[in-house]
């Protein structure tokens, strides 16, 4: 059973979905070391206090998954001493730029031919394997930079629950944790003081209606089938995650057994 750490997230005011990795089980017995991995959604809002409480986490580098939409949107992230920010997009800044303004300006009738009849979970589902099936070279940096030395590592994107997810996910899964605690852990993503706030511009009726906030929901939930497609992935293209990580990202069994030892106990 995948032991529960204490979340601290309480004590973060504008950073939305923090958690440590720490304490997730191994196939082999192990378990990922409290204090070296962390993840959340972005940095841009954190208050002072927020500042104060991330830099005491000692961390050596913050990996920033946002592309260049999610930059303009919410801004660059707060700057904490000593820190190492990396940026690595796991998505095209055009590629996706339209459907969000779309999700956030469109009207209803919009709204409907964009996600309707299951469109919506669809498209989750085809860019959870678009990057793992073409973002090897992002992944295989931030195997390699935590294996020589990187961690403590945060890793972010805008919500902490897609792109951030994956490469938690790729990482959990070169550390051998067990797959049940990498998709119990992906799901957490769904408490309510996690989720992502969902911006919409404009002021009709049904800017909220229950009705939008249902269509938009695939887009902001964390949903098992997102997480397994991209897994189906590894399987599908590599054959497993043995040849995945070493074909695919470039990870030899010596990088692997240096990660290990840095982020396992």
């Amino acid at each position: 059973m995948t032991q529960q750490v204490p979340s601290t997230e309480p004590e973060l005011t504008g950073v939305r979905n923090f958690r440590d990795l720490g304490g997730l089980p191994t196939v082999d017995g192990r378990r990922v070391r409290h204090g070296v991995l962390f993840r959340s959604g972005h940095l841009a809002h954190a208050t002072e206090q927020d500042a104060a409480f991330l830099a005491a986490l000692g961390l050596h580098t913050v990996f920033d998954f946002r592309n260049a939409a999610d930059m303009k949107l919410e801004g660059p992230d707060v700057e904490l001493t000593g820190v190492r920010n990396i940026n690595l997009p796991l998505t095209d800044p055009a590629d996706g730029a339209e459907f969000w303004k779309m999700v956030r300006d469109g009207d209803l009738e919009q709204l409907r031919g964009l996600l309707s009849d299951g469109k919506a979970a669809n498209r989750m589902i085809a860019s959870y394997r678009t990057i793992i099936r073409e973002r090897t070279a992002e992944h295989s940096r931030v195997l390699h930079a935590m294996a020589e030395d990187s961690v403590p590592a945060l890793m972010h994107c805008a919500a902490g629950k897609d792109r951030a997810g994956l490469s938690i996910a790729v990482t959990l899964v070169a550390l051998g944790v067990e797959r049940d605690a990498i998709v119990a852990d992906y799901l957490e993503s769904n408490a309510k003081h996690r989720r992502y706030k969902v911006h919409r511009n404009g002021s009709s009726a049904d800017t909220y209606s229950p009705e939008v906030m249902e269509l938009l929901s695939p887009l902001f939930d964390a949903r098992v089938e997102y997480l397994a497609a991209a897994l189906e992935t590894v399987e599908e293209t590599w054959g497993g995650v043995d040849a995945y990580l070493e074909q695919g990202l470039g990870v030899a069994p010596q990088v692997r057994e240096r990660l290990r030892e840095r982020l396992l106990d």
